[in-house]
């Protein structure tokens, strides 16, 4: 099948375009940045003829799509203005959306966030674990457009009753080597309590993603995905206990399982996560020799996790209270555009022209056009 990905250079849109390629299906990545003969086209998305071009093969060189990814977004609170953010994703997210359709594509896949359920939790959740029957209560103008995407894609789909419409809602996207930092988390609870101290593995949110293709029946359906576990090695009861006591706990939750659940995901999807930090980083210390216990392994590299606002060590801005830091001493052997911290969405995005997080890529891809 030929797929079209939207901000496949991102963090997580790397992880779908190498799954979907390894699945056998041509895939075409439009964002504004990527490698020459890789499958890359670079596409204003904030420009409807452009998209429109692109996916129905009018460029020439390529046929038709036949499903569309959408990942392509200012992927956090905080990383440009607030009417820029609004106006570019949901801009960029209704060309997509309206022009596949007019193209006569049925199957789209368009990156939700868990920012939709109440990030950052400053009001406890009514409930935990949150699910999809959880009401959604946005507390930014980030998540409030992520909340107008969703509904923009019900009445989509209502007006065409041939098109099936997934929203994943991801959690904070990771990458191995940012497993490293994790054991340093449960110095506080409060600094990850943001997102109920959930994440999800970009493998693992790529495997969603080509479940989410295969879904059948029309219409549009919203899943959380997450990984299996939290990012605490503290257990789940006396982390409610101490940030959230009394909120109420529906069913049975394990000592470190999700507290986003993803049953809905795993029932409907078949969403089956195979990657964890806790399995990464012991298989890590097995071949490495190092047998600490996870909160005396050291970092691999210096990670700074933002309590406050401020600057961390080299002099980089903290935004908020939300994000963990990439630092200009990091290791070197380790790419640029990998040293990320992790923000609500994922990570800073490439925001041309937006400041201090120029350079930097995100979990849903880049910033389509320099704002």
């Amino acid at each position: 099948m030929r797929i079209a990905v939207t901000g496949g250079s991102g963090k997580l849109g790397r992880h779908v375009v190498r799954r979907l390629q390894a699945s056998g299906h041509d895939v075409l990545n439009l964002d504004s940045t990527g490698e020459r003969w890789t499958g890359w086209t670079q596409v204003d998305l904030r420009d409807y003829g452009q998209v429109a071009d692109v996916l129905g093969g009018a460029q020439g060189e390529f046929g038709p799509v036949e499903a569309v990814v959408h990942l392509a977004a200012i992927p956090a609170p905080g990383l440009a203005p607030d009417s820029v953010t609004f106006r570019n994703n949901m801009t960029v997210t209704f060309n997509v959306l309206h022009a596949a359709i007019r193209q006569g594509i049925t199957r789209i896949v368009m990156a939700s966030s868990e920012t939709v359920l109440g990030l950052p939790f400053d009001t406890p959740p009514r409930y935990v674990p949150v699910d999809e029957e959880y009401a959604a209560r946005p507390e930014s103008v980030y998540s409030l457009g992520k909340h107008l995407e969703e509904t923009m894609a019900i009445e989509l789909a209502r007006w065409h009753p041939e098109v099936t419409i997934t929203a994943l809602r991801f959690s904070n996207v990771m990458d191995v080597e940012d497993y490293a930092a994790f054991p340093g988390f449960d110095v506080d609870a409060r600094a990850r309590k943001w997102n109920l101290w959930g994440y999800i593995d970009g493998r693992d949110g790529a495997q969603a993603v080509e479940l989410a293709l295969a879904r059948s029946g029309p219409g549009f359906d919203r899943f959380i995905v997450a990984s299996p576990d939290t990012v605490m090695s503290r257990p789940n009861a006396e982390l409610l206990a101490e940030v959230f006591p009394g909120v109420p706990v529906r069913g049975e939750i394990g000592e470190h399982t999700t507290l986003l659940s993803i049953d809905k995901a795993r029932r409907i999807l078949g969403y089956n996560p195979q990657h964890t930090w806790r399995t990464i980083l012991d298989d890590s210390a097995e071949s490495t020799g190092d047998h600490a216990t996870p909160t005396e392994r050291p970092p691999r590299y210096p990670r700074v996790v933002a309590a406050a606002s401020g600057l961390a060590p080299g002099g980089v801005p903290v935004i908020g209270a939300v994000f963990e830091a990439a630092v200009e001493d990091a290791d070197p052997a380790v790419p640029r555009e990998r040293r990320l911290g992790g923000g609500w969405a994922g990570t800073p995005g490439v925001v041309q022209g937006a400041g201090a997080w120029a350079g930097l890529q995100g979990a849903e891809g880049p910033l389509v056009d320099p704002s």
